[in-house]
């Protein structure tokens, strides 16, 4: 990587700080190119070479903290624990994630749905990050002893999906996504079962 390489990834970093904190103090809809800038302590032309506005910063700086909650997340379970631990310890690392960055989660709960277009690539881009996520943590010896494979497609998007939604609605509410750690654990758990597990990778017709 050169040097200019470097300064511009340097740049690019500092102006989805400065988005992050600007977000935290006063939300994404009170936040202009201006609060950004002065944050990221750098100038208007800088921010626009990077982005063309707001709304392509905040899709960046979303997209870069899937990518970081995906790696924390996998980070966080042992393969060679019990099954139904690993699951809880990707349920805790996802929602330690959420509560570490409060307005972020929340700014996906509320901002993301007005950017049309670009939030819908978004958040399929997110949902294919984390399709993958659980089909590759699943994909382990302790699991197959265990009776349980990675969940096909259609499990996983509902599985992903219910998680999602039950934290941005707790959240939205004014609670904790911690408050729904227990319920979400065992959710996770019946939905990736063995029994389930099997039923779900089945094809069409297949009899149990």
């Amino acid at each position: 990587m050169t040097a200019v390489d470097v300064d511009t990834r340097r740049h690019r970093q500092r102006l989805l700080d400065g988005l992050a904190a600007s977000i935290t103090e006063t939300g994404f809809r009170d936040t202009t190119v201006a609060d950004v800038v002065r944050r990221a302590r750098t100038s208007r032309r800088t921010f626009y070479e990077h982005f063309s506005s707001r709304e392509e910063c905040l899709i960046a700086l979303l997209a870069d903290a899937n990518r970081a909650m995906i790696q924390q997340i996998s980070d966080a379970v042992d393969p060679a624990a019990q099954w139904s631990l690993q699951v809880r310890q990707a349920i805790e690392a996802w929602i330690a994630c959420a509560e570490s960055e409060p307005a972020i989660t929340l700014s996906w709960i509320r901002d993301v749905p007005a950017l049309g277009a670009a939030a819908r690539d978004l958040q399929r881009d997110a949902m294919e990050g984390f399709i993958a996520m659980t089909q590759r943590l699943t994909d382990t010896a302790s699991l197959r002893a265990a009776g349980i494979s990675p969940p096909s497609r259609q499990v996983a998007v509902i599985l992903l999906g219910g998680l999602r939604e039950l934290i941005a609605t707790t959240v939205e509410d004014g609670g904790r996504a911690g408050d729904v750690t227990e319920v979400a654990v065992r959710a996770s758990i019946a939905l990736l079962g063995p029994d389930v597990s099997r039923i779900a990778t089945a094809g069409p017709g297949s009899r149990s």
